[in-house]
């Protein structure tokens, strides 16, 4: 009874997330904002990967962070030397955003004046994969320094996304890592994911998936 109970009231929860979600979603495409969820394991290289992304994005497009933390604010103040207007969620105790906590701040900010949102998940494999927050694209980073069979233990992120980034390739050489394995038990569970290679330290890797974001931004803007 007791675990039927848990059942119902996370069914629920769910559920009043998903609508929720979906007037984040409806606002996002009132003000023609691109919104992006990043998702991944603590250390797997979010805000680098962020930073890096919004120094070409900003040449062309106003953006705007939402940084998500448990606590502290140390990303937040890094992204904002960026040039982009950041805002800050600590969730506490949450292990995630959701779609309220984004909500709220819709509401209360000038988000909707951006051109493209990047929102920095918490760093976790688990929560966020249920939790959308009325994003186009789910974006999971995947550091080669965690191990390749990740995909096999967590599958339900990697199913319900549409990117997956192997991240810190240039350690590839260092660590025990078979990258064309991860990819398959990633194109395993979900057939129509994008991946990518990168390394903020090596440019070619890099720009791939900057020529992919900015591609999925001008397709945006002009439906």
């Amino acid at each position: 009874m007791h675990e039927s109970s848990d059942e119902h009231i996370l069914e629920h929860l769910l559920a009043d997330n998903n609508e929720l979600a979906q007037h984040n979603r409806e606002h996002f495409d009132k003000s023609g904002t691109f919104s992006i969820n990043f998702m991944s394991a603590p250390g797997a290289g979010k805000t680098s990967l962020i930073e890096k992304s919004l120094a070409s994005l900003l040449k062309s497009y106003r953006c705007s962070v939402i940084e998500g933390d448990m606590v502290g604010d140390l990303d937040a103040t890094r992204l904002r030397k960026s040039g982009a207007d950041v805002f800050q969620i600590a969730t506490g105790r949450a292990c995630h955003l959701d779609a309220k906590m984004v909500a709220r701040l819709l509401h209360e900010d000038k988000i909707e004046e951006s051109d493209c949102l990047l929102i920095e998940n918490v760093g976790n494999l688990v929560c966020p994969a249920e939790f959308p927050l009325g994003e186009h694209k789910r974006i999971v980073l995947l550091s080669i320094t965690e191990g390749d069979d990740k995909p096999l233990k967590y599958p339900v992120i990697f199913r319900n996304c549409d990117v997956v980034l192997f991240t810190k390739c240039d350690l590839l050489p260092y660590v025990n890592f078979d990258l064309a394995a991860a990819k398959k038990y990633v194109e395993d569970l979900n057939p129509k994911v994008k991946t990518f290679s990168v390394s903020i330290k090596e440019s070619g890797d890099f720009a791939s998936w900057m020529q992919w974001l900015e591609n999925e931004l001008k397709d945006y803007k002009k439906a």
